[in-house]
């Protein structure tokens, strides 16, 4: 019998944290998705418990770490454990570095990348006894890049090296953490992307919140916890194609 598992994922109210709200809630599990636009939270949870699934929705911002010590407590608290946390809450902003204020570069990192340690030193003190999983999204920008993506390269890159460090830390509690680095995945409107779009992927397709989310759920899963420290590049091949203008 497969036991249901306890998934809290940050910035889970659309896009890819959705996506894989739902795929967990699929599989059997109860999902905590959290995200600082309540409206938008409360319509994913009244989705997916309109399907009959195991869910639950609290308002979070990633940014206030008193609200994480104090979300993750009640959340150990009211449902006993915490199985599995997706690191997910995350915005960006293109902005040329010569005139970036150092407060908006501040708060891309504070939301993307401490976030990402202060959740998951939260979820690993209720982890430690039985161990656990914890996913963070990085991206493919933090290997290469667009101009004006400083703040946003910056912080994924630090998701990436907090990846291997905290799975260095956690290793005697057999927590695994690991991060994806997600390319193109389209959540929005598939339909209308062009030929062109997916042909420059290896694998002649944009991606979907399917690809992720699938991954979240191999990492999640006890028996492939021989991978950990590591970050997984879901793109389709896309960051290994040679481009040359011709």
């Amino acid at each position: 019998m497969k036991l249901m598992k306890t998934i809290v994922i940050t910035g889970a109210a659309q896009g890819i944290g959705y996506g894989i709200a739902h795929a967990f809630a699929l599989a059997g599990h109860h999902v905590i998705l959290t995200d600082i636009n309540e409206q938008q939270g409360t319509q994913a949870l009244c989705t997916l418990t309109q399907q009959g699934f195991n869910a639950s929705f609290y308002t979070l911002d990633v940014t206030d770490t008193d609200a994480i010590e104090q979300l993750f407590a009640q959340i150990a608290e009211r449902f006993g454990t915490i199985d599995v946390l997706i690191n997910n809450a995350g915005v960006s902003t293109w902005h040329d570095p010569l005139t970036l204020p150092i407060e908006q570069f501040d708060t891309v990192f504070q939301t993307n990348a401490r976030s990402v340690f202060a959740c998951s030193r939260e979820a690993a003190k209720y982890m430690k006894a039985t161990g656990g999983a914890i996913i963070s999204m990085a991206s493919t920008r933090a290997f290469m890049s667009e101009p004006h993506s400083e703040s946003y390269a910056a912080s994924k890159g630090a998701i990436v090296a907090l990846t291997h460090a905290l799975a260095a830390s956690f290793a005697d509690y057999r927590i695994t953490v690991n991060c994806i680095s997600p390319g193109w995945i389209e959540t929005a409107d598939y339909a209308n992307l062009r030929d062109i779009d997916h042909q420059q992927h290896f694998s002649r397709r944009v991606g979907t919140v399917e690809d992720i989310a699938n991954m979240c759920l191999f990492l999640s899963d006890v028996r492939n916890n021989f991978i950990t420290g590591q970050n997984i590049t879901i793109d389709g091949g896309m960051t290994k194609k040679m481009i040359y203008e011709q």
